[in-house]
């Protein structure tokens, strides 16, 4: 590689970490300068809302590389000065303080942000989010002291949170819009297994209700005074209603936007061929899938950086793995691959009850779109190969656990 070059990559999480690594790794040997707003190394987002609040894992543990590995690859980091505009014309990106980079090829993994809520007294002492290990750590300390914890939102970061908060002995309430948990993500029946889950560890969980405002008093957070006139009162109030995508830096740049995000091709190529992009505001075009997706799953900001790396470097590449997740939540784990916005149905195997199963999603033709494995921790890879497979199953034998999914699977690959 010519050491001419110079490669900036903007965002200085996973994703960015990852991205210079598969560089180095390709042979690339030119100037490579990462741009962060934070000022921590590069680090795993994942462990904020579990194995460090509980107190089993420091920053330290899920930090990517430590200061010497980007000293070692000579890597510039760009430490809490975030970008500030893009030039695609003169190949420039200008940061907060006023230094200009020139680049060749430039990747934006920028990220998400918590989503604020337009509510009185949300910018009350005491209102938290969770995006960064700064938040974190204000909700460590909170929990030290609190005694009680009110959440607005029943996704993945409030309920990860909730489980947490339970484990360390504050009684939680959660306030959620939706008739189910993570409706969105996982539709009303898998939702029903984490609503009874919580439950059953002693949650306060309110579903279809609204939120009016954030109570104060004194300029701090009381607790919670809902739509339908109830109030809860808790010593402080977690806000976990989503992420917002950080692509104001490509929009303002011109690139092509879309879906929620930075469109990209499937080698991560945005509409301007010497950018790239990575993470949660990739809007990709999937080949095995056929669709353009934008998931904010940690898969993707550890996966795709290098794909995109070959990219920048001019070889071919695609990203062509499903979308993946996981959680821990109290005693259950579980791992969820695929992608099944529409489906038509939910097939499971195993024992709901006990929290040991496999969940399939399943299309109008009876095509695996998606499974999960809940307390399972064997046969993903027959799962991917199934809904890679695109073929009809029989849902009365998908839902037989004598029968296994790699013969289903060799089933669906010789067409019998």
């Amino acid at each position: 590689m010519a050491d001419s070059q110079t490669f900036v990559i903007v965002g200085a999480g996973l994703a960015g970490a990852k991205a210079v690594q598969a560089l180095r790794e390709r042979g690339f040997d030119g100037r490579l300068v990462v741009i962060g707003d934070e000022h921590h190394l590069p680090y795993e987002r994942p462990p904020l809302s579990k194995d460090f609040l509980a107190g089993a894992k420091t920053l330290a543990d899920f930090t990517v590389q430590p200061a010497g590995w980007y000293a070692d690859h000579n890597v510039e980091l760009r430490l809490g000065t975030p970008a500030a505009s893009i030039d695609p014309a003169a190949r420039t990106v200008t940061l907060a303080d006023g230094s200009t980079l020139g680049y060749d090829k430039l990747l934006l993994a920028t990220g998400s942000r918590s989503r604020r809520l337009p509510l009185p007294g949300a910018d009350a002492t005491g209102v938290h989010y969770l995006r960064s290990i700064d938040d974190a750590v204000a909700l460590d300390l909170l929990f030290k002291d609190a005694g009680s914890l009110a959440v607005i939102g029943a996704g993945w970061i409030g309920l990860e949170v909730t489980a947490t908060a339970r484990g360390r002995g504050l009684a939680v309430h959660v306030v959620e819009g939706a008739e189910v948990p993570l409706q969105r993500s996982l539709g009303s029946e898998i939702g029903e297994v984490f609503a009874r889950l919580h439950r059953e560890h002693d949650v306060d969980l309110r579903l279809g209700a609204g939120v009016a405002e954030i109570s104060t008093a004194d300029g701090a957070a009381t607790g919670l005074r809902l739509a339908d006139g109830s109030t809860i009162t808790a010593d402080a109030v977690l806000v976990a209603v989503g992420a917002q995508p950080n692509i104001e830096l490509a929009e303002a740049a011109g690139l092509a936007i879309g879906e929620g995000g930075v469109l990209v091709d499937a080698a991560l190529r945005s509409s301007d061929p010497n950018i790239f992009a990575v993470g949660d505001i990739a809007a990709a075009e999937h080949p095995l899938l056929g669709a353009r997706i934008r998931t904010e799953h940690w898969a993707n900001a550890l996966n795709q950086p290098a794909v995109a790396a070959a990219g920048m470097l001019g070889e071919p590449a695609e990203y062509t793995a499903l979308p993946y997740f996981f959680t821990d939540q109290y005693d259950l784990g579980m791992e969820y691959v695929g992608h099944a916005p529409d489906y038509a149905r939910v097939v499971f195997r195993g024992d709901v009850a006990g929290r040991a199963f496999t969940a399939f999603w399943l299309d109008d033709d009876n095509r695996v779109l998606a499974g999960m494995n809940v307390n399972i921790w064997e046969g993903l890879d027959d799962i991917k190969a199934l809904i890679g497979a695109k073929a009809t199953v029989d849902p009365a034998v998908l839902a037989d656990p004598a029968v296994a999914v790699a013969d289903l699977v060799k089933a669906a690959q010789s067409g019998s």
